[in-house]
């Protein structure tokens, strides 16, 4: 593509070179240079593009896009941009043709219930027909394709390459999960979606690297409803007013509020044989009831956001339930069929609130015991593994702990950081180094009507030992116990 096309009403400045090259690809890695491509100095929390453009020119950059002013002794074609990584989006569009233009684009933001609202939304429009690909925290899906990311929102250039990939396969719609860093930074700038969805806020993401204060986290989430055409905001959330303060869109409300467009009315636990979830009465746009195979009072909001997009989509009542009723989220409150007498349930929880938070919805269900079986991560937080280690011993009826992916550190090392905050509780507890065994022991020691937990791998398909990733995947190891 030539570059004066890359750069269609996109402000900037020519430092030298011709605005006639051909550029082959737009590369933010200058270890993926190849000759012909256009490189971009983007400047991160931890490194600066801008000091690998020389690199980039020797491995055969034929363009450079910069924020900086460098003084470049080479023939390359110079383009100077106000915000090198926000500018990345927009040159991104209009590097692949603007494919979020083909599909019909539905973004999810907020706190905690991305993942789960864009599974079933996913569930509910593939259940009505349609082909849909998803963009978030377990990756990239569509038809049978998979790919792994690093990011909940990949950077800008990888994310219109992925559009672009479904708009040629034939996908017409795509969910995104949308991180208030990304919103931040500018990796959806430009972007024009047809449904935005705001789930909650709670203060997780406060902190160093993160968010220095609830101000700025609440706005940076704020801005997807800058471009959006309609939003779908969850009523009930303390931050609701301040979410659509200056959004541009059409504005749908769904909670308990009975001004909501769609309201929650009842909501009753419900746990069979093979069924572990809810039943969801709702009024308002929609009078009716569901049955939603996700535990847990939390899950009507995710189901409700799901329900609102998909009804305003033009989905039948009788598609939703029916997806809604068998929806399953890979590692978050993951419900596995194999067991009738007691229930198996792999979730990603992997700290103290999250625990809490999983244990807390286990016992409303009554269950005759819960057995929680977890490890922590080595390098990390030693202070997260004793408060985990608290929590289980309080709420769990017996705990067992067991390795996750221990990195460099000694997994019995770990095991005692966990096991010293559940000495400060009567909590039963066991330890099993081997997670295979440690799963072992949980299924073979289960009673009638126990629910045992598999916290921490979550989605993860492997773990990793002295800095090496091994494939292991918690599903195929009860398969294989089993057989």
């Amino acid at each position: 593509m030539k570059l004066k096309d890359v750069l269609k009403n996109i402000p900037f400045e020519l430092l030298q070179g011709s605005l006639d090259r051909e550029i082959n690809d737009i590369c933010y890695d200058s270890r993926k240079i190849k000759k012909g491509s256009a490189f971009i100095a983007l400047v991160g929390a931890n490194s600066d593009g801008h000091d690998y453009i020389a690199m980039a020119i020797e491995k055969g950059a034929s363009v450079i896009f910069l924020e900086k002013d460098m003084n470049l002794d080479s023939d390359v074609t110079i383009i100077k941009l106000d915000n090198t990584r926000r500018t990345l989006s927009l040159l991104s569009i209009n590097f692949f043709n603007n494919p979020i233009q083909k599909l019909v684009a539905i973004a999810i933001t907020g706190t905690k219930g991305k993942t789960t609202t864009a599974w079933m939304i996913k569930n509910i429009l593939e259940e009505a027909g349609q082909k849909v690909g998803i963009i978030g925290t377990l990756g990239v899906f569509y038809d049978n394709i998979h790919y792994e990311l690093v990011n909940t929102t990949p950077e800008s250039y990888d994310l219109n390459g992925y559009l672009r990939e479904m708009v040629d396969n034939g996908i017409n719609y795509v969910v995104i999960e949308v991180s208030s860093q990304a919103l931040r930074v500018g990796r959806v700038e430009g972007l024009e979606f047809d449904y935005g969805i705001f789930t909650n806020l709670t203060r997780d993401h406060i902190g160093k690297n993160e968010h220095l204060n609830m101000k700025d986290y609440i706005y940076s989430k704020s801005l997807l409803f800058k471009q959006c055409k309609n939003g779908l905001f969850n009523i009930d959330d303390k931050y609701y007013k301040k979410m659509i303060e200056k959004a541009k869109c059409k504005i749908y409300t769904f909670g308990c509020d009975s001004k909501a467009n769609l309201v929650i009315n009842q909501v009753n636990l419900t746990r069979g044989e093979t069924f572990m979830g809810i039943e969801l009465f709702t009024s308002g746009i929609i009078k009716d009831n569901f049955m939603i195979n996700t535990p847990g009072y939390f899950s009507a909001y995710n189901a409700l956001g799901a329900i609102l997009v998909c009804h305003l989509l033009g989905v039948s009542i009788f598609d939703i339930k029916a997806a809604l009723k068998k929806v399953a989220v890979k590692g978050r409150v993951e419900i596995l069929p194999e067991f009738k007498e007691f229930n198996v349930i792999i979730d990603y929880a992997h700290n103290g609130l999250s625990l809490k938070s999983i244990l807390l919805t286990m016992r409303e269900y009554k269950p005759n015991r819960i057995i929680a079986l977890f490890g922590c991560g080595g390098n990390r937080s030693i202070k997260r593994r004793s408060d985990m280690g608290e929590i289980s011993g309080k709420y769990a009826d017996l705990t067992i702990i067991t390795e996750d992916n221990s990195r460099w550190e000694d997994v019995n090392a770990i095991m005692d950081d966990i096991e010293s905050g559940i000495k400060k509780t009567s909590g039963k507890y066991i330890r099993i180094a081997d997670r295979t065994e440690a799963i072992r022991y949980a299924l073979e020691n289960a009673y009638d009507g126990d629910i045992i937990l598999l916290l921490g791998k979550g989605h993860e398909t492997y773990q990793e030992k002295n800095g090496v990733r091994y494939h292991y995947d918690e599903r195929e190891v009860i398969k294989q116990i089993i057989s």
